[in-house]
């Protein structure tokens, strides 16, 4: 847990490998997770590395399983994940791999291949089938005579002549000499095409032909099966009578354009009705095949199905490998990998004991060798989660990655993100709606997890399902201390108060409010136990006496948490060892906020101390007088004339001020917070400036010693710099003009940001007022609707409005009201509190680790 305070610490290690035995040594690391690997040759191309076959193989592996995988999801078959975690095959298991997955694909291609060639030819079967049963009706309608002869009659019919009369001429007919009749004998063709081409089909045929064709067609009335993409196509069956063997070219031209498939249709029923058995007793014998083809790729497929799951994870895990073996270099004698790598100081044990583990896993007689490394570069930032501190940590990583070895605001966040979100969403009812779901997920968290949803709504809230839970505890607390439940009040304790101007009617039936007075006889003077007194509830000022209360509750949290956050930065500078920042930053920041925010703080506390609404103290008239409500000032007109060096306006009979000596020591306060603003603005830039003045006097008389001239020595004595760390973490070559103005930048947002932050935590107030009120409102306009009606028909509709009310409560005050909030405490914590001690200007640890790689690839498998 000492990470999660601050990054851990972090070493630059080399690492020396035997070839034989980096395999099992970069497996072993895989599985451990806490080696992040440096690219030791950026500038080669990624296909001239060494392992760069390897990668390949796996690649086409990983194809081959992909198209394995499509193939078992088409079929709806599940696939077996038993949780396992394989281990990284070794690489001589490689070719056994290889050889499976080549069968596999082969045999289901294969099989894939006969299945669709079985499926062209049964759908040819089934489209003459229908051709031969549809053109059969045709034909009977003309039964007792020649087709031919009845289809050139049919040619010239006055129905026909009627039918397509509306297109153009018709020029069917019989020629002037009988000789020529051969010649004009009408033929035909038959077809399926797709059923919506037919009204273009018919246009087509009639302009190309010009009207010279008779064309009939009827549904096909159950879909048909297309044997290469699987789709379920409608189509039709037609049939074309034309003359000549010129209209047949054309005919079969236009037929062919829309793609419409023909079929020899014999002219005698004696003929169609063999061809018809024929087709039949085919199409019999293809189902058999086809059934046993299918229960042939259904085996194949099951089998695959099994280990699957397995397969993607020892594939994907020894192509990370391989790529990570592209990141390291190869000694002068080609037997030695050489890697550079960053690790936490306090897990190289931990890692001395994989890299044995894989020495020993691959046989190799030569141990690896594992060197600390001196580098001035940035180490990456580490802090050590689990699965409780994981969805605080990625709050903090999201406005930015921790500098190495800064203050981490995570732990602190667990406790300050919820409660400020409670102070806003403040209801012991919408907070146990919000407390139940979050503990449905933890104690579903095995189960819910394994399922890997590819709902990335659902994955932000069970990835975030214990920063629920404990915002909704702290919102019952708060709604406890609010006394608000679904904007109704809890009488627990009984009631302080005695409202002596009440019938009994009026208290039973709520007919009325009343103005609550503490100076009255209606307060017994005894506080509820815990929270407010429920009797507010039906007060007419309410919400005055909530806006006071809330209003000066948000002031008091805030001052406190903006001088948290500049507390940890009194831890940063002191690991740091920046003494400067500590004289130059922190004191006079400290001294501001204190002397001005704080300062309004305890008078807020002095007034309720000080002051009381009851007039009927022990002690004389004049003290009594003086300590009621008429004296008690406000604290927001005394801040601003403090700050102005004001006086405030003085009542008859009061006291001037809260106590003595008031006056001077607020302006000597205010006098010291001003005087801290040059302090922070000039006070760090002089004192750098001063320090490289005496280091370059310095350099100079050493270097006038040794050439025996002081004098020239002291004349260049501005050109030096200031040794490293004695500039508040400023570099030596900076300009001065440059830390000058960044020194201003840094104090006028401090100066102006303690003013707006201060006032950034009313939304505290705001929201919590907000929330109450829509709370009331919704029950006022909607549940007490249902209340309404006395009988039995009031039951029913106290059921549907209670649903109805119970969809709004849950869609706007729990979800819509609940985003608001965390948005606004996540602001809060990003601008009001970690502007103080953050500078998030580091980059992550990223570790060389399978479970990340499996889950990023699981991720991508599931988009």
């Amino acid at each position: 847990m000492g990470s999660l305070f601050r990054s851990a610490e972090m070493t630059l290690c080399q690492l020396f490998l035997q070839s034989e035995a980096a395999y099992a040594c970069v497996s072993e690391l895989g599985e451990l997770g806490l080696v992040q690997f440096r690219d030791l040759n950026p500038d080669v191309n990624a296909f001239q590395r060494k392992f760069v076959n390897e990668v390949r193989r796996c690649d086409e592996m990983e194809r081959k399983l992909r198209y394995l995988e499509k193939e078992i999801k088409k079929d709806g078959i599940p696939m077996l994940d038993t949780g396992e975690n394989p281990e990284a095959p070794q690489p001589r298991e490689m070719i056994d791999l290889e050889a499976t997955f080549e069968k596999l694909e082969n045999e289901l291609r294969e099989v894939n291949q006969n299945a669709e060639a079985l499926k062209r030819n049964f759908l040819e079967l089934t489209e003459l089938k229908q051709i031969l049963r549809k053109t059969q009706v045709f034909f009977d309608e003309h039964e007792g005579g020649n087709p031919t002869e009845s289809m050139t009659r049919a040619l010239i019919s006055d129905d026909n002549i009627a039918r397509q009369g509306g297109l153009g001429p018709v020029q069917l007919g019989f020629p002037e000499k009988p000789s020529e009749l051969e010649d004009y004998l009408p033929c035909f063709v038959a077809g399926v095409i797709l059923r919506e081409r037919i009204p273009a089909f018919e246009r087509m045929l009639w302009r190309a032909c010009r009207g010279n064709v008779f064309l009939r067609q009827a549904e096909i009335e159950t879909p048909l099966e297309d044997p290469s993409t699987g789709d379920q196509v409608f189509k039709s069956v037609f049939i074309i009578f034309f003359q000549g063997d010129q209209l047949k070219t054309r005919v079969k031209k236009i037929c062919e354009g829309f793609r419409a498939t023909l079929y020899p249709c014999p002219e005698a029923p004696a003929d169609r009705r063999e061809m018809a058995m024929g087709v039949m007793t085919r199409i019999e014998d293809l189902n058999t095949v086809l059934g046993q083809t299918q229960d042939h790729r259904h085996r194949v497929l099951v089998a695959a199905a099994k280990n699957i799951k397995n397969w993607f994870v020892k594939v994907r895990k020894i192509k990370a490998i391989y790529h990570t073996l592209n990141l390291f270099n190869l000694d002068v004698t080609q037997k030695c990998l050489i890697a550079e790598c960053w690790v936490p100081v306090l897990d190289l044990e931990n890692i001395q004991l994989a890299l044995r583990r894989g020495t020993e896993r691959s046989g190799s007689s030569v141990p690896p060798i594992l060197n600390k490394m001196e580098t001035c570069e940035d180490p990456p930032t580490y802090n050590h989660t689990n699965k409780f501190t994981t969805a605080f940590q990625a709050l903090i990583d999201s406005y930015g990655i921790a500098s190495y070895r800064e203050m981490n605001p995570a732990p602190y966040t667990i406790i300050t993100f919820p409660f400020l979100f409670a102070v806003m969403f403040g209801d012991c009812g919408h907070g146990l709606l919000m407390a139940l779901f979050a503990g449905w997920m933890v104690l579903k968290e095995k189960p819910l997890a394994a399922k890997k949803s590819d709902n990335e709504i659902w994955n932000i809230f069970f990835g975030g399902r214990y920063i629920i839970l404990l915002m909704g505890v702290f919102s019952i607390y708060t709604g406890l201390i609010y006394n608000d439940m679904f904007s109704k009040s809890l009488n627990i304790f009984g009631s302080q108060w005695r409202v002596n101007n009440v019938t009994e009617e009026q208290a039973i039936n709520m007919l009325d409010t009343h103005m609550l007075d503490p100076a009255t006889k209606d307060f017994l003077g005894y506080p509820y136990v815990i929270g407010m007194d429920p009797v507010w509830q039906l007060a007419k000022n309410k919400i005055i006496f909530q806006n006071a209360y809330k209003m000066k509750i948000s002031i008091i949290l805030g001052v406190f948490h903006m001088l948290f956050g500049v507390a940890l930065s009194l831890c940063n500078h002191r690991y740091f060892k920046n003494k400067v920042n500590i004289f130059c930053e922190f004191i006079p920041q400290v001294i501001f906020l204190t002397f001005l925010f704080l300062y309004m703080v305890s008078l807020m506390f002095m007034k309720w101390i000080m002051f009381f609404a009851t007039l009927d103290l022990p002690g004389d008239e004049d003290g009594d007088f003086r300590r009621g409500p008429q004296c008690a000032p406000s604290i927001l007109i005394t801040f601003i004339n403090m700050v102005l060096f004001k006086e405030s306006k003085i009542v008859e009979g009061c006291d001037e001020t809260m106590y003595p000596g008031q006056m001077f020591v607020q302006k000597f306060l205010v006098i010291t917070a001003l005087l801290c603003v040059p302090w922070m603005l000039l006070a760090k830039p002089i004192y750098i400036m001063r320090t490289r003045s005496q280091k370059a006097v310095h350099t100079q008389m050493q270097q006038a010693t040794e050439n025996g001239d002081a004098e020239q020595a002291l004349a260049n004595n501005t050109q030096a710099a200031a040794p490293h760390g004695a500039t508040g973490g400023h570099d030596d070559n900076e300009e001065m003009s440059e830390i000058f103005i960044h020194q201003g930048i840094h104090t006028i947002e401090y100066v102006l940001g303690s003013v707006s932050h201060t006032a950034s935590y009313l939304r505290l107030w705001a929201l919590s007022l907000a929330h109450a009120q829509l709370s009331e409102v919704l029950w006022n306009m909607v549940l007490s609707k249902g209340l309404i009606i006395d009988d039995w028909r009031g039951g029913i509709v106290l059921y549907v409005i209670f649903s109805f009310w119970a969809c709004l409560t849950v869609s706007i005050l729990v979800l819509m009201e609940g985003l608001s909030a965390f948005l606004h405490t996540l602001r809060l914590h990003w601008v009001e509190f970690q502007s103080k001690f953050y500078s998030g200007l580091g980059h992550a640890f990223q570790p060389f680790s399978f479970e990340l790689i499996l889950d990023t690839a699981s991720q991508g498998d599931a988009e």
